[in-house]
This record gives structure tokens, sequence and C-alpha cells, in this order.
């Protein structure tokens, strides 16, 4: 006898299998490419049935994309005491945005990603708009980070801090670049590392 809890958890599992497989038609296909007889096979359920758990392929895709394409993991809570220690938590933030992005992924294709990234900025307009308003909030944040470190004098108060704060924000920006050069995650964070306290190094007094 089905009780309505694990109808509940029947149709969340099945809603979540759905997602995934989604998941890896939007990845290796465009989204224009997908039909919802491609998401409907590949979860072997018929259209119909598919229906009953999503109302169309846009959902699906809005579905995935909110599940596989998080980019704003920094945690706001985190205390910082310095421009030096800000970089290592934005490192660490970074680290779990592509980790949890590409996930254990042996077959890790850097274009995959970024053409799905592409797709969801096209098709997607709350997900456009909601990346809109973090990057600026972001480069609002660095900024007075660095605000802050002139005034403890760790680093140098002749420093435009506006392009200051989008220098640092494109840095990490570039971990985009940075996998499709390494073609690895690992690397291509110890890259973004690298680059940061580099910059560091120049902005320091």
């Amino acid at each position: 006898m089905h009780t309505k809890r694990s109808v509940s958890f029947q149709m969340n599992d099945t809603k979540e299998y759905i997602v995934e497989q989604a998941y890896k038609l939007f990845l290796s296909h465009s989204y224009e490419a997908v039909t919802i007889s491609d998401i409907s096979k590949a979860v072997g359920l018929t259209k119909g049935a598919l229906y009953h758990h999503f109302i169309n392929k846009e959902e699906v895709f809005k579905a995935v994309i909110d599940k596989h394409l998080i980019i704003d993991l920094m945690d706001t809570n985190v205390k910082y005491d310095s421009l030096l220690q800000y970089i290592d938590v934005s490192i660490e933030s970074s680290r779990k945005v592509v980790f949890n992005t590409i996930g254990s992924n042996s077959n890790f294709i850097p274009i995959n990603y970024l053409s799905l990234l592409i797709d969801a900025l096209r098709h997607y307009p709350d997900f456009t708009l909601n990346k809109e308003r973090l990057f600026s909030s972001q480069i609002e944040k660095i900024r007075a980070v660095l605000y802050d470190a002139v005034e403890k004098h760790e680093i140098r108060n002749d420093l435009d801090l506006d392009i200051t704060a989008v220098n640092y924000f494109s840095i990490n920006l570039g971990l985009a670049s940075n996998l499709f050069t390494n073609k690895s995650p690992s690397l291509a964070i110890d890259t973004l590392k690298r680059q940061l306290y580099e910059f560091y190094k120049i902005l320091k007094i």
C-alpha cells in the first residue's frame, strides 16, 4: 500500500532521475538539439509520464541548470581579517564551484560545460539576471575588502579601487580559461591560486 509520503518520495526520485539524465543530454548537445523525445527515451518514460513531472523541455532545462550550474557558493558569513585571507576564501569557494559542477566526471570536456553555461544565459532569463546581480555584488564586496586592506596598510594606497576590484574579479572569471588550458579542474584551481597570489604581490606595500 502506497502512502502519500511514499508516493511523494517516488515522485521526487523520478524527478531527480529525469534531471540527471537530462543533464547528460544537455551537456553533450545544445539546448536546441535536445528534444523532449530524447529526454523521455533517456529516462525510459513516455512523454505523457514525463509531462507529469515537467510541463515542457524548458522546465527540465531550468531544473538541470539550478542543480548543476551553481556558481554562487561563496559564504558571505565567512570572516576574513585581511585581503590575503579573503583570497584564500575565494579560492576555496572557486574550488567548491568547480567540483560541485563537474563532480567526479572522468570524461571532463571543458567546452561542454561552457556550452551549457552559454545555453543557460540564452534560454534561462532568471539565471542571467541572478548572475548579473551576483557579479555586481561580488565586485562591490571585493572593493570593500580592498578598501579595508588599504586602511590596514596591507596594500598600497595609490590604487584605483574600482578598477582593482574589477581586475580581481576578472582573474576569477579566468578560471574558465584555465579549465580549457589545463583540462584538469585541480590544475585550473592551482593556476587561479597562483594568479591571485601574484596579483596580491603587486598590491602589497
